[in-house]
């Protein structure tokens, strides 16, 4: 039997246009290589009535009930045992020393027992900042992420040290200030050509450019070149998913000045903006198109239709008008 598998946000998007044609379930399930049965239970999971279903909606429920918090960790709720294991990891000791000795030092109290395991999973997901920094440093080896002994090296996810959206200024998300950017690559034909997107959260003035390949120093030096003619006053963050081509992007902040937050995975809506701009574009550029054919002129022309064309976001002002607006305000 094969192991069931999740449905992405493509597919919840395919199923709401199925759902708005009219289509059956079975039918449906034969687009998506899906059972009848797979369909009808992820329809009545997340909406009341067939026509009630969408995409985006059923994938934020989907998204908060895997997150849900399971169990408290014991280090976050019983403080006399976190004080001792940090105590314990400054002087160097590992977690299995600490794990083994406390069963030794509190051979009655069962609430100062804790596993090496735990221990390595409280480290490993604690928030980013000092105390972690100063905590893995304890360690021999200094990882700053968990290896576990055993298991297959992967590079699904080629970037370090980066800033989460969660750390992201409050004022991003309302919009109120200009300067913050959402980025993506929008992909050719089999994934061999490619082209890079930059739109501002606030006008949505939309930036497009040809990239030879996804290498992660052609990428950046692509976006880079986008941004150097704009104010810096209007370049303040970019966000962007975890796509490998976004591993260089401690080098675009260092010569750009712009920072970089890092969308958490499989999270679409959290470039919203992106999201629908990349739809826009598609309706020029299609599914299956060679980027490696179009001209710059050609992306260009496009990238100048969106920015001159009247949006209902913005009150049917054009997005050049609204960034043409920001730009007059700066000093």
């Amino acid at each position: 039997m094969s192991q069931y598998k999740r449905f992405s946000f493509r597919e919840r998007e395919e199923l709401s246009r199925c759902l708005s044609l009219g289509m059956g379930y079975r039918r449906i399930g034969r687009i998506l290589a899906r059972a009848a049965s797979t369909i009808l239970r992820e329809v009545s999971r997340h909406s009341l009535m067939v026509s009630a279903y969408r995409a985006v909606e059923a994938q934020k429920r989907a998204v908060r009930i895997s997150r849900k918090p399971r169990r408290h960790r014991k280090l976050d709720t019983n403080k006399r045992l976190q004080r001792v294991v940090v105590n314990l990891f400054q002087l160097r000791w590992s977690p299995e020393q600490i794990a083994k000795r406390l069963r030794i030092l509190y051979p009655d109290d069962i609430e100062m027992r804790i596993s090496h395991e735990a221990i390595y999973s409280y480290l490993y997901i604690h928030p980013r900042g000092q105390l972690k920094r100063e905590l893995v440093r304890q360690l021999r080896r200094g990882h700053k992420n968990r290896r576990v002994k055993g298991k297959v090296k992967r590079n699904s996810s080629p970037i370090q040290d980066y800033l989460s959206i969660d750390e992201r200024p409050a004022e991003v998300d309302t919009r109120e200030i200009a300067g913050h950017w959402e980025g993506d690559l929008i992909m050719g034909r089999e994934n061999k050509s490619a082209i890079g997107t930059l739109v501002e959260r606030k006008t949505r003035l939309t930036l497009i450019t040809s990239v030879k390949n996804i290498n992660s120093t052609v990428v950046r030096q692509a976006f880079a070149r986008k941004f150097r003619r704009l104010p810096a006053g209007l370049k303040k963050s970019l966000t962007y998913d975890q796509g490998r081509e976004m591993a260089d992007h401690k080098t675009f902040t260092e010569r750009t000045r712009i920072k970089v937050y890092f969308a958490h995975p499989h999270s679409p809506w959290e470039r919203g903006t992106s999201e629908n701009t990349n739809s826009l574009i598609r309706d020029f550029f299609p599914k299956g198109t060679d980027f490696s054919r179009i001209e710059p002129r050609e992306l260009k022309k496009v990238e100048n239709m969106l920015n001159d064309r009247p949006r209902k976001a913005l009150k049917f002002y054009t997005p050049r008008e609204i960034f043409t607006g920001a730009v007059a305000l700066e000093p």
